[in-house]
């Protein structure tokens, strides 16, 4: 790979059409394998920097952090330079689920950040920058990164740490943007977060670093399959990509589905209901619900205990927010300390796919949750942390969670536990699986499910608030079932 110290744009004619775009993410997802990058040596690459024990992660207590502290006003968990996020109370008033009334704490960061991907042509295919990034927060501590991945404190060096690795070429104004939108994160955990999704394209030479490697889409998508390697940040990414349907989807699962998926992400005709539809009847469910909220002290949040150590649910539900010391030679700051969301179990993400006439439809369900700009947004058909719902009636239950759990192993299209946003949770992870159902499952949604294509979601998901953060991973992890 050819090194260079300067910033090189796109030359003119870039070919960057709809149709055309989509034919080459399409090429680049199956080119399975590169000569730029063979999996062998890929492999290889990642686990030296799994195995290179650079970094440590411990649990402390509050009074330990650096430049946090307890804000005496409000009992807000704050950074002295009041950058990064906070951690904040928020109060809810909705009549869904008959939930009523709660309080909780949440995290406020109400910047923007990056998350963008270097995508270059090599022999004709698309080819992907990725990095081998350290959080504080995820399992196995090293995940596959977007090219940058930064939030505006970052970025700026609110942190007084080192730049930012290739962020000129998504903030240079000449740039050729293949992908751009905001797209949310957790609901439950974040109040209003937002993140811009860019795919940048360049034709000249891009310095060579040693956490950073190139690979196509469907290496990417092979890396999807495994536990824990690709990070949350990249699979939203890689959401946003306006795929077409490949002429041959390979032997991923029996014939029947997947040409059914090929006519699901062709987009000819055979929807359950029209694009129209479905946006009429999301509009609807935003504005039929009760739903306020408003920020409060996290000193008056109830039904929430603070130890030395964490802040935690009364009835052992849902997260607590924990404290950790972190070190890591390879980050812009070798070391630091900062708060973390650390949900009390691993949860279930779960599309219910079954084929309607001949093409696959995915089961969406509009979720309220608590922290989003929209009240809310397309999620998976199951999103939970089962836990929540142990001591709860069966009608008190998450519709279809048994459905999923119980599913038959040749009905399981995709299965990985993978993680949420190191950053920001400790240990987050989810069992995110694909399960497809048979013609003996109702075809009935009730007010909060609609029936969609995976054209639909693709169309849907190149705009702000429509596809919530799990769903766009279970997205990009339907491509794999190619």
């Amino acid at each position: 790979m050819s090194v260079s110290t300067s910033l090189e744009l796109p030359a003119a004619g870039v070919p960057t059409g709809p149709s055309v775009l989509s034919r080459r993410f399409t090429d680049s997802a199956a080119a399975t394998d590169s000569p730029v990058l063979p999996n062998a040596a890929f492999d290889t690459w990642f686990t030296e920097h799994r195995r290179a024990n650079r970094f440590t992660v411990d649990r402390i207590a509050f009074g330990d952090l650096a430049d946090w502290s307890f804000r005496e006003s409000d009992g807000n968990l704050v950074h002295a330079s009041g950058g990064f996020f906070s951690v904040v109370g928020l109060e809810v008033n909705t009549d869904w689920q008959a939930r009523g009334s709660w309080s909780q704490p949440i995290l406020d960061q109400p910047e923007i950040g990056v998350l963008g991907i270097l995508v270059k042509e090599f022999d004709g295919v698309l080819h992907c920058l990725m990095q081998a990034k350290m959080e504080p927060g995820n399992p196995d501590t090293v995940q596959l990164s977007p090219t940058v991945q930064a939030t505006r404190s970052n970025y700026t060096g609110v942190h007084g740490g080192r730049r930012t690795t290739f962020l000129e070429y998504f903030t240079d104004p000449g740039r050729t943007t293949l992908v751009d939108s905001l797209q949310s994160e957790q609901g439950a955990w974040f109040l209003h977060k937002r993140n811009r999704n860019m795919i940048v394209e360049v034709t000249g030479e891009v310095p060579a670093h040693e956490n950073f490697r190139w690979l196509t889409i469907g290496q990417i998508h092979r890396l999807l399959t495994n536990d824990n390697v690709v990070n949350m940040d990249t699979r939203s990414v890689l959401a946003c990509i306006p795929f077409r349907a490949p002429d041959g989807l390979g032997s991923a699962g029996p014939s029947e589905y997947t040409e059914a998926l090929r006519r699901s992400l062709a987009g000819r005709g055979g929807e359950r209901h029209g694009t129209g539809q479905i946006l009429g009847w999301l509009t609807e469910a935003k504005s039929r619900r009760e739903f306020s909220r408003r920020r409060l002290p996290l000193s008056e949040v109830h039904g929430w205990h603070r130890s030395e150590t964490e802040i935690s649910h009364a009835e052992g539900k849902h997260f607590t927010v924990v404290a950790v010391d972190v070190r890591a030679r390879t980050r812009e700051v070798s070391a630091w300390s900062q708060p973390l969301i650390a949900p009390v179990e691993r949860g279930v993400a779960a599309f219910v796919v079954r084929r309607i006439e001949g093409v696959l439809h995915v089961l969406m369900h509009a979720k309220v949750e608590a922290g989003l700009l929209d009240t809310c947004e397309l999620a998976p058909t199951v999103q939970c942390l089962p836990v929540n719902y142990a001591d709860l009636p069966p009608d008190r239950r998450p519709l279809h969670l048994d459905t999923v759990l119980e599913a038959p192993a040749e009905a399981v299209r995709f299965d990985a536990v993978l993680s949420e946003e190191g950053g920001r949770f400790y240990h987050a992870d989810n069992r995110y699986m694909i399960v497809e159902v048979g013609e003996d499952f109702p075809l009935e949604e009730g007010p909060d499910h609609r029936w969609m294509t995976a054209h639909q979601l693709m169309e849907l998901v190149q705009h702000s608030r429509y596809l919530n953060v799990q769903a766009r991973s279970l997205l990009a992890s339907l491509r794999t079932t190619w």
